[in-house]
């Protein structure tokens, strides 16, 4: 199993069964072992991505309440150096946030070359909470697709590869998850009373996640479905594509300084 591009402007479906795993994956100590190994490639390419220079990697997980971003970020960057790397999250817009354009706040969050980048919520946001509580009109969010695709690639001709995640999660399992989070005291400061409203609108919201991936996965910054029912399936995706778009984008060591060749330390 292998995670695919959404297509440009292609057919999208987020139906449940897309949530769960489909064709053979071994799972157990053989998943988590390979799981190990592209944290390890991780690990190994993002000191040679900063040494380099020349590119900056952003990650965009998006997902529903429960999807599992923060379980990712934990397991895939769990061998990062926290010098190169950072996390941004963006929650309801400040007031002085609302006196700007949506993309204001996110340009400041856009990681440096040689720096990761991992987005724990992101831009999308602002194509999807106001269009299904309806504070934003058809227009608007339409205009807002063109507006992010313009962004994205203005990011990529300065360096910056993009990979955005939607990890998918069923209605069941994510009902399983809040309620051990209600369960659990070390889990239960994460559970909003707004995940439940959430819940509530979930076909509306499958709809503005279904259009907002058709219409923003480009060749620039494609999206990733990634079937997030399972977690360690879920983590062995997306750590493999990580480490995959970094090795493509062959990084070299930087030579040496002649004048620090000749030097001898006595």
């Amino acid at each position: 199993m292998k995670l695919k591009p959404v297509a440009p402007k292609g057919s999208i479906k987020l139906d449940d069964a897309q949530a769960r795993v489909r064709g053979p994956v071994k799972g157990g100590k053989a998943l988590e072992r390979a799981t190990e190994k592209h944290v390890k490639r991780i690990s190994e390419l993002q000191r040679v991505l900063y040494a380099d220079g020349r590119y900056a990697l952003l990650i965009v997980l998006q997902g529903r309440d429960a999807a599992g971003k923060d379980g990712t970020i934990r397991k895939v960057f769990t061998a990062v150096n926290p010098q190169g790397c950072n996390v941004a999250s963006f929650k309801a817009p400040t007031e002085l946030e609302q006196r700007h354009d949506f993309l204001w706040r996110v340009h400041a969050q856009v990681p440096a070359r040689g720096m990761i980048g991992i987005f724990n919520r992101s831009h999308y946001e602002d194509v999807l909470v106001p269009r299904v509580r309806g504070s934003i009109t058809k227009k608007e969010w339409t205009a807002r697709y063109d507006e992010i695709n313009d962004f994205e690639e203005m990011l990529t001709r300065n360096g910056v590869v993009i990979l955005k995640f939607m990890l998918h999660v069923s209605r069941d399992e994510q009902k399983r998850r809040l309620m051990e989070r209600l369960a659990d005291e070390t889990k239960n400061w994460k559970f909003r009373v707004g995940d439940l409203e959430d819940r509530a609108n979930w076909d509306d919201f499958t709809k503005a996640y279904e259009a907002a991936l058709r219409h923003t996965s480009t060749k620039a910054a494609p999206w990733y479905i990634v079937p997030a029912d399972d977690k360690d399936v879920r983590d062995w995706l997306v750590a493999r594509r990580i480490a995959d778009a970094l090795e493509k984008l062959d990084l070299k060591y930087p030579p040496a300084d002649p004048a620090v060749l000749a030097i001898h330390i006595k």
